[in-house]
């Protein structure tokens, strides 16, 4: 494995749970670059992620993300927030242990909902009537993932951007 130095810091968790926020904050702090997977997809493809479910289904932005990720560690000493659905494809999770430093960023069902009640961009949450109960059940099947790649978890819940990242700051190897 390499050096500390130059491992990922890849920040996963459910939407919501500020993977983008502390991702970028964390960044700065520890000077490194920062990347979100999702942001990278839009970005390539010059699409919204909602398009892209709506052309291709969760199935293609599962598939367009593995390459994300991927091509993302290929570059070293860089911080990365990802997906709240990156976990579920196995060949990510794998992607994700290799020489990485892994950070869930653990919430509250309620918390989460709260963070993503205004969203117009998660697609997962356009299609449903009641925002809760997609968000518990999408918990429901993923904490057990997000657990398992996980070489540290966070609790995100009722805590300022500046307490989390001094948490995280606390816990990584550098």
């Amino acid at each position: 494995m390499s050096s500390n130095s130059s491992r990922n810091i890849i920040l996963v968790g459910p939407m919501g749970s500020g993977k983008t926020s502390v991702g970028r904050r964390l960044a700065c702090i520890l000077n490194r670059d920062f990347f979100d997977s999702d942001f990278e997809i839009v970005a390539r493809t010059g699409v919204s992620i909602n398009h892209i479910f709506d052309v291709e289904g969760e199935k293609g932005f599962r598939k367009r993300e593995i390459q994300i990720l991927s091509d993302l560690c290929e570059i070293k000493h860089i911080v990365i927030a990802t997906g709240g659905g990156i976990v579920v494809n196995p060949q990510n999770r794998k992607i994700l242990k290799q020489g990485n430093f892994v950070i869930y960023l653990s919430s509250t069902v309620e918390q989460l909902l709260k963070y993503t009640m205004n969203s117009k961009s998660r697609p997962l949450l356009e299609q449903s009537y009641d925002r809760g109960r997609t968000i518990n059940n999408l918990l429901l099947k993923r904490e057990f993932l997000y657990q398992t790649v996980a070489d540290v978890v966070i609790d995100t819940t009722d805590k300022k951007l500046y307490a989390i990242v001094s948490e995280i700051i606390k816990v990584i190897p550098i």
